[in-house]
């Protein structure tokens, strides 16, 4: 093939009709799902939703005028996923069910090796769409392979599993945490929330959408088109605060605390759901439900960590023995040491993982890494935004590999790699900028920074300054051959 595009989640699917759109129809996406979807295809858990407004969590090319809801709920995405991949024919690509083993640039024949658990593929060019939220992360606890009862990480939901009267653990409180804990407090005999560090919450403004406003979406010209670019210009300004003035974030740490002061009756509980770090320095969670969820006899905040866990039970720092049925797992993902990067080589024989592990996670635009030739990553080191939509960031990218694409096809290129010395001043240049943001300096130890403690996962300002510089392909940073 042209091109093999590893991952059909929103990334590997802009990719996808971006690159049906120019006319190219030498590609394929592999993926070891059953179908199109990536992250939202794996989170089903229970109260499954985005916390990102429907009308900027799509795609420029494929707004959606039937959200139901201000904050869509998983069900509606994968199925807007499935209907944009249909329309715009990218599911003829599609290889399912086909996990990518291993990728290495072969020097002599100019060109990538792919081997998949359905063979082996051969391409000029390779997309790594594979995301940084596709890799559970879970907890070295001694003891885990012995519990008894049903094991469930929050992406590898099992829907066959039942809880009703049944004793659970939630193990962390980040991002899913708030979704699942008030979601399934109503049907379990008792809940547990195991907490290592008190997130900060705030309102979620979500509500359900008018008939009104959904005609008005699809008929009126250019109503849904100013919406969102309301939205846009709204959430935009959130950057200010979280990259470049964190001061301006203290009256909202304010709003946060008497929101925590409303919405929890127990002293004891408020003080343990007080964070102790700056707000927006980890993601910042949006829930009307969470913190109520509290308010139940049946649903208790644990603060002393995990020390063992034995075939029945859940065993505390304290000495508690907690009776456990079931174990649920909301503590993340592996996002600055992705196993992807183990099974992808460069022109030097290292893999990712290596090169990384000796000089951090560099990347040029996100996109590009030296030594690793003809590859483009989407979703790549410091493209996360704590303030907007990552498809906005997703289809920035996209244009800028289309356009490595044109200077490739119109110049006779074999290879393109971003030269070191580029990728270098782009490093430092983020590093720089990010030294002055909330994640650098609101005192938290958050899935930002990678082994070395630099933050390789956000990008430092505003959306609209990451496309500015992926507008176009600056072939002047890249080592060429014909």
């Amino acid at each position: 093939m042209h091109i093999i595009v590893i991952g059909g989640g929103l990334a590997g699917l802009a990719a996808a009709v971006r690159l049906r759109r120019r006319g190219i129809r030498d590609f394929l996406v592999l993926d070891r799902g059953d179908r199109v979807g990536g992250t939202w295809r794996d989170n089903t858990y229970p109260g499954a939703a985005c916390d990102v407004p429907s009308h900027l969590y799509s795609y420029s090319f494929a707004l959606n005028p039937g959200w139901s809801r201000s904050f869509s709920p998983q069900p509606e995405i994968q199925a807007y996923i499935e209907k944009v991949a249909r329309r715009y024919g990218a599911a003829e690509h599609q290889v399912t069910e086909c996990e990518v083993l291993g990728a290495r640039w072969r020097e002599e024949a100019g060109l990538w090796e792919v081997e998949t658990s359905r063979g082996t593929y051969e391409a000029t060019v390779l997309v790594g769409a594979f995301g940084a939220l596709c890799e559970p992360a879970l907890p070295d606890i001694p003891g885990l392979a012995s519990f008894a009862g049903e094991v469930h990480h929050s992406a590898r939901w099992d829907h066959g599993t039942e809880l009703a009267g049944k004793r659970v653990a939630v193990v962390g409180t980040g991002a899913s945490a708030i979704q699942i804990v008030p979601a399934i407090a109503p049907h379990v005999a008792e809940l547990r929330v195991h907490q290592r560090t008190a997130p900060w919450v705030m309102p979620r403004l979500d509500r359900g959408y008018s008939r009104a406003e959904r005609f008005a979406c699809r008929w009126v010209p250019f109503y849904q088109r100013t919406w969102r670019a309301g939205l846009y210009w709204a959430h935009e300004a959130q950057a200010i605060a979280l990259a470049k003035v964190p001061a301006l974030l203290k009256p909202v740490e304010l709003l946060a605390r008497a929101k925590l002061r409303r919405e929890v009756r127990d002293p004891a509980v408020r003080r343990g759901l007080r964070p102790d770090y700056a707000l927006g320095c980890k993601r910042i969670l949006l829930s009307n439900t969470y913190y109520p969820a509290f308010n139940h006899d049946h649903v208790r905040l644990v603060t002393d960590a995990i020390t063992e866990i034995r075939e029945k039970s859940v065993v505390t720092a304290d000495g508690t023995e907690h009776p456990t049925d079931v174990l649920v797992f909301a503590t993340g993902f592996h996002v600055t040491d992705s196993p992807m990067y183990e099974r992808i080589t460069g022109a030097d024989g290292r893999s990712l993982a290596e090169v990384f592990a000796t000089v951090g996670r560099r990347c040029y635009k996100g996109t590009a890494i030296a030594g690793f030739p003809n590859m483009f990553l989407l979703v790549g080191p410091n493209t996360g935004l704590g303030h907007n939509s990552m498809i906005f960031m997703i289809e920035s990218q996209v244009r800028y590999l289309l356009g490595a694409l044109d200077a490739m096809r119109e110049r006779g290129l074999r290879r393109v790699e971003v030269r070191e010395d580029a990728q270098e001043r782009f490093y430092q240049g983020l590093q720089s900028a990010l030294a002055r943001s909330v994640w650098n300096t609101g005192g938290c130890a958050s899935w930002y920074l990678d082994r070395h403690g630099a933050n390789t996962t956000m990008w430092p300002g505003f959306s609209y300054a990451f496309r500015r510089i992926t507008r176009t392909f600056d072939i002047d940073a890249y080592h060429i051959a014909r």
